[in-house]
């Protein structure tokens, strides 16, 4: 199975690299280039993220190289109206994933219609890729709260209003993207508002409905960021509910703010980070205790100081070298993964 995935994708990529041409990208790389449109140029463009870290865990006293990601997209239009868009990790952590394959439709002016399998609409920090990350790690939120990546279907409309506001909304299996035949009586469901009620302020509101077994779990999120000059400031809270009080809810916040330093050297910038992230008990209503029969809890309550720095060889997250400290908090009780605790993390991320 990995060899024809590896084969397939190195077709992919000789076909690509002998005709793809630089189009303009949003952050999920399916901007509609007019100029290219135009002229009927339907090639596909090729993307990349690397990321190599080497993290060494204080408590422990112990280290380790990983590749945290190898992920090469392929995009492109097939007609004005319909967009596409491939995405395989190489090395999830050693591990070979597809990850986006998706058709979009745009069938109307703002309008666009998306099918396939997907990153569903829901909170800020868990929207971004990789290469968009602030810090070497993601947030609680983004990583074991919020993060769902499913198959289905998704619509998405920018309105014509004064103020920019932009909605989504898709109904998905919930059962993963391995797991595709199974049939379904109910639909998991997600959706998202993002607004800029003025420039460089971001609102974004999600709501979101999951089962993966036989319990519900509702989340709620809410989240802000504002750009000015140097500075990024953000803040996101989500809440989740689990039906018929099978497990108890569930709170996460994260909040950092990132100041950017022009250099004139052979770095283009010096960013310096600090982030706040928690949350409380979790479990992922797929796991029971096996004494008791209720959910099990499968992440621990927990807080988190994360202070880094950030050297780039551009503007925007194209070349970064990220150094990061993580300090954890644990109550009497919680259980620390091996992953989930004081470390010292170095990046260097490329995105091409």
């Amino acid at each position: 199975m990995r060899k024809n995935l590896v084969t397939v994708i190195a077709a992919l990529l000789t076909v690509g690299a002998s005709f793809a041409q630089s189009a303009g990208n949003t952050e999920d790389g399916m901007k509609i280039d007019k100029q290219r449109l135009e002229r009927k140029d339907y090639l596909p463009t090729i993307n990349g993220t690397l990321r190599a870290k080497y993290e060494y865990q204080t408590g422990m006293g112990a280290g380790r190289f990983e590749m945290r990601n190898a992920r090469i997209s392929l995009t492109g239009n097939v007609l004005p109206i319909v967009a596409y868009k491939a995405e395989v990790d190489l090395s999830d952590e050693g591990q070979i994933k597809m990850l986006d394959a998706y058709a979009r439709l745009f069938p109307l002016k703002g309008l666009t219609v998306t099918a396939g399998q997907m990153r569903v609409p829901f909170t800020i920090d868990a929207h971004r890729s990789p290469h968009q990350q602030y810090f070497a790690n993601r947030s609680f939120i983004a990583k074991q709260v919020g993060n769902v990546r499913d198959v289905g279907l998704t619509l998405g409309y920018k309105m014509p209003t004064r103020m920019p506001v932009t909605l989504e909304a898709g109904l998905y299996n919930g059962t993963g993207l391995t797991n595709q035949k199974v049939w379904h009586k109910e639909v998991n469901y997600s959706a998202k508002a993002i607004l800029f009620p003025v420039e460089g302020w971001n609102v974004t509101l999600s709501v979101q409905g999951i089962q993966p077994e036989e319990v519900w779990m509702r989340s709620y999120d809410i989240g802000t960021y504002y750009e000015c000059g140097r500075f990024h400031i953000e803040g996101e809270y989500l809440y989740k509910q689990y039906s018929h009080g099978a497990f108890k809810d569930v709170h996460a916040a994260d909040a950092f703010i990132n100041y950017d330093l022009p250099l004139r050297r052979t770095f283009t910038k010096i960013s310096f980070l600090a982030r706040y992230d928690m949350m409380t008990d979790q479990s992922d209503a797929k796991t029971y205790d096996e004494e008791t029969g209720a959910l099990a809890i499968t992440d621990y309550k927990r807080h988190r100081v994360t202070g880094g720095i950030t050297l780039s060889l551009s503007k925007a997250f194209r070349t970064d070298l990220r150094l990061n400290f993580e300090k954890y908090f644990y109550p009497d009780g919680g259980i620390a993964k091996e992953s989930e605790q004081d470390k010292v993390v170095l990046e260097l991320m490329v995105r091409f």
